[in-house]
Formats: C-alpha cells, sequence, structure tokens
C-alpha cells in the first residue's frame, strides 16, 4: 500500500477483489431483527437501515452503533479545528458544526457529534461516524475555505480530519 499526500491509503488490487480487513466492533455482527429499537437513543431500524421512527410495540431491544460508540467513548472521527480565523469567528463557525451535524442526523441516526472539547487555541469534535468528520471539514472548508487535511487510519477505520484557517 502506498500512501498518498492527503494520508490515504492506496489499494493494490492484484485478484479484482477487496479484502476488507477492518474489524469493527460496532457494526452488527449478523443481521437485526426488524423491527429493533435503540433503548437509548429511540432510532429504529426497520428496513435495513436506522431510521428516526416511531418505535412498534413489538420491537427488539438493542443499542444502536452510535450509542455503543458514546457509551464507549470510542469515537470513529476527530475533528480539529484552529487557527486565528477560527480563534475569531468561533461562535459562528460552531453554529455551522452544529447545523451540518442537525442535518445529517435527521437523514442519518447514527450519524452525531460525540464531544466538543474547546481550549483557547483549537476544539477537537468526535464524532460516531467517519463520514460525519468528513462532512463537517467538507462544509467547513466550501463555507469559509482555508487548509482542510484528511488523515485514515484503515486498520482502525478511523479519520481525522484538521481544518485550519
Amino acid at each position: 500500500m502506498s500512501h498518498t499526500s492527503s494520508g490515504f491509503g492506496k489499494i493494490a488490487r492484484h485478484d479484482n477483489l477487496f479484502q476488507e480487513h477492518v474489524h469493527d466492533a460496532y457494526k452488527e455482527k449478523g443481521k437485526l431483527h426488524e423491527p429493533s429499537v435503540c433503548m437509548q437513543c429511540g432510532a429504529v431500524f426497520h428496513n435495513g437501515r436506522w431510521q428516526w421512527l416511531a418505535a412498534p410495540k413489538d420491537a427488539h431491544r438493542v443499542t444502536c452503533p452510535a450509542c455503543h460508540r458514546m457509551n464507549d467513548h470510542y469515537p470513529a472521527g476527530f475533528v480539529t479545528l484552529k487557527g486565528e480565523f477560527f480563534s475569531s469567528h468561533r461562535d459562528e463557525i460552531m453554529s455551522l458544526v452544529r447545523h451540518h451535524e442537525q442535518r445529517e442526523r435527521e437523514e442519518h441516526p447514527l450519524q452525531r457529534i460525540m464531544a466538543i472539547e474547546a481550549k483557547p487555541d483549537d476544539t477537537l469534535l468526535t464524532t460516531t461516524d467517519i463520514h460525519l468528520a468528513r462532512g463537517i471539514g467538507e462544509a467547513l472548508h466550501h463555507a469559509y475555505q482555508g487548509k482542510l487535511e484528511y488523515h485514515y487510519n484503515s486498520e482502525q477505520d478511523l479519520l481525522r480530519v484538521n481544518w485550519e484557517h
């Protein structure tokens, strides 16, 4: 595997098959019974995906992968925000971040911000999903430009996003 300057690894395929070597303890081990409802957040697994629906009375009670990650304090995504522009526009930028998460979470219940750690020079967001971390970085870059970097660790299925402006 060779690495690109963006931190992503290129995968060499010799047999036209890609064998996933990542073991994600937060993905379901088998097919969930339908319907299933998360005992913590109330999301419902129906038609093969997690959704915000009213839970049927006969739904199986489970813990969804996002709540499982939050309980374990084990994020899939890290987003670091820093720079002079960020410091002087922190409230406006954090409003965009929260709005982006709310929009994504409405359609994808497993995409959530786990924690926000604000320090004097930067802010660290942790997410339950790598796609939300990437989406936050892209939304910030689209709105404000700046320097955006992604670093993906395929062994841990972990994404680190750095945005500086």
